[in-house]
């Protein structure tokens, strides 16, 4: 509701402040970018598409553009522009046959702040440094020796985790907990399961910066807005939690870590 009130006012204020003939312009470049852009729902002034999107569910608000719209539906959230791919045919168009046009993923303000400006592999651009990464991680962490030499790791885990089953379980706590275990175990070669407090905070860590990474950016869709972001807390939020992970991952490299340094990673 928050934020509904923030973009009605903006919006209001900001055709109220323009003057005349950047307005008729405006509204000459918005009817030009309708004819080429592909059918798709209409959206508010300044804001498209972004108040009619379903966040609780996701997947009906999409099958229900593909019946009105057809394979290909075009929605605006700000200023990002949005195509929604429904068919196999279309889908098989942007994944494979100009996959090079698709690939790369849209800059987060939250994915990038996390992964160091997007020098890792799942939020990287598709560049030279991609390319390179791409190519350490098949030779060195996903080729077929390597796979097979954690093999144990995954079956030990697996057995861990089906012995502790029993009863009525939440199912998100489980799989968090094994994918934790595992990739601590196959990165760092120690568990977080052993030590309950230490397992805790090590998991809201994740928790908080998944949240981070999925959490709406104002400067994402309306750049000139960026300056919300700070004044709501995220970006404070997000360098705390950028900092904790790199004290963390820093601690955990060293074998014998000083006594007390991990304490003040939380």
């Amino acid at each position: 509701m928050f934020f509904q009130f923030i973009f009605l006012l903006l919006t209001t204020l900001t055709f109220c402040l323009l003057p005349k003939q950047t307005l008729l312009s405006l509204r000459q470049k918005i009817k030009n970018n309708k004819k080429k852009n592909p059918p798709g729902p209409s959206g508010l002034p300044f804001i498209g598409n972004l108040l009619q999107f379903d966040k609780a569910k996701p997947h009906i608000y999409l099958h229900q553009l593909a019946k009105k719209y057809g394979p290909i539906a075009f929605l605006k959230h700000g200023s990002t522009p949005i195509l929604v791919v429904s068919s196999p045919r279309t889908a098989k168009l942007v994944l494979k046959t100009h996959d090079l046009a698709f690939c790369s993923r849209p800059p987060v303000l939250g994915q990038q702040k996390l992964a160091y400006d997007g020098i890792d592999m799942a939020f990287s651009p598709y560049n030279h440094h991609y390319k390179e990464m791409k190519k350490v991680c098949v030779l060195h962490l996903f080729s077929p020796k390597q796979v097979l030499h954690f093999r144990p790791v995954r079956e030990d885990e697996i057995y861990r985790m089906i012995a502790k089953i029993s009863g009525v379980v939440n199912l998100n706590d489980v799989a968090m907990s094994l994918a934790s275990n595992l990739i601590c175990r196959v990165a760092f070669g120690r568990r977080y399961d052993e030590d309950e407090f230490e397992k805790m905070r090590f998991d809201r860590l994740v928790i908080e910066a998944q949240a981070l990474m999925v959490s709406f950016y104002f400067s994402d869709h309306f750049p000139a807005l960026g300056w919300l972001d700070k004044v709501s807390g995220l970006l404070t939020r997000l360098s705390k939690s950028l900092q904790r992970i790199g004290c963390v991952l820093s601690a955990t490299h060293r074998r014998a870590p000083r006594p007390g340094q991990a304490k003040t990673c939380w």
